[in-house]
């Protein structure tokens, strides 16, 4: 084990293809690293520490921004898979030969183009609250998503209490305990990205949700083993997307936990993290 942890992880850097890549790494060493992928603007710290950590006691955990994001250098691209051979040029750079890779969200798009495009360089893949290409309401921010992006609130962070959790009284309480984990990094956190992000970002995800002729047929070339799980009320990324995967990737399982939205995975993180070391230890018979 590292001594790190979310909190302590230095800010490291990288180079490749002209990009000066931001990255923290800690955890258990020694096995396949685990690449999160973030979800659209956002930077290696909002990560949930219980996330993170609970994952990094069984396995060696990297986080890092994109091209353009935050720390990092660079011009974010408008197509999800420039961002793909980012990440893959970001592996790379750290010498890695293969990876396991969750993608949340934005990410979950970029970790499907990466493990489609570098098949030798990933190993596993884990899903969450994410979709196919011309998904269902993809293609632009769902009605309930421009809804929450486009209020106002009282304190900036509570648009994650509407993001990522329901309205129920469990959910929003869950929410609550993210917070407090969610800002608990005090020292050399990452700066907010700049308003060039999200402009970058929505353009990609318009281009990946656009109609196509069977668009799902791409899934059947991703054959690594995949987790793909998701809250039941998620309104940002709609469920069935996570139904289209499960059903069209050829070594995929599917969870959904009740009574959450887009970010399930912070409002039961124990859970998670037990569900993810499951199945990136088990055997499949696949390497």
């Amino acid at each position: 084990m590292t001594t790190y942890t979310h909190q302590t992880a230095p800010t490291q850097y990288v180079e490749a293809q002209g990009i000066r890549f931001a990255y923290r790494r800690f955890g258990k060493t020694g096995g396949v690293p685990l690449v999160f992928n973030m979800h659209f603007t956002g930077t290696m710290d909002h990560w949930d520490p219980a996330v993170t950590d609970g994952i990094a006691q069984q396995r060696d955990v990297i986080l890092f921004n994109n091209a353009g994001i935050s720390s990092s250098s660079g011009e974010v691209p408008t197509r999800i898979e420039d961002m793909a051979a980012n990440a893959a040029a970001f592996i790379k750079a750290l010498g890695l030969a293969q990876v396991d890779v969750l993608g949340f969200s934005l990410g979950g798009l970029v970790a499907q183009e990466l493990a489609l495009a570098e098949p030798a360089l990933v190993r596993r893949l884990v899903l969450l609250g994410t979709g196919p290409r011309s998904g269902e309401g993809m293609v632009s921010l769902t009605p309930e998503a421009q809804e929450i992006f486009g209020a106002t609130y009282d304190e900036p962070d509570h648009l994650w209490l509407r993001v990522f959790f329901t309205l129920s009284e469990a959910s929003q309480a869950a929410g609550r305990a993210y917070l407090k984990r969610f800002r608990q990094r005090v020292e050399c956190r990452d700066p907010e990205v700049s308003e060039r992000v999200g402009p970058a970002q929505l353009e990609a995800l318009t281009r990946w949700g656009a109609p196509r002729e069977n668009p799902f047929d791409y899934l059947k070339a991703i054959t690594q083993p995949t987790l793909v799980i998701n809250g039941d009320n998620d309104v940002i990324i709609y469920p069935v997307n996570s139904s289209i995967l499960q059903q069209h990737l050829p070594n995929a399982q599917l969870i959904f936990y009740p009574d959450a939205n887009h970010g399930s995975q912070y409002q039961y993180p124990e859970r998670f993290v037990g569900h993810a070391l499951l199945f990136l230890s088990e055997d499949t018979g696949q390497p």
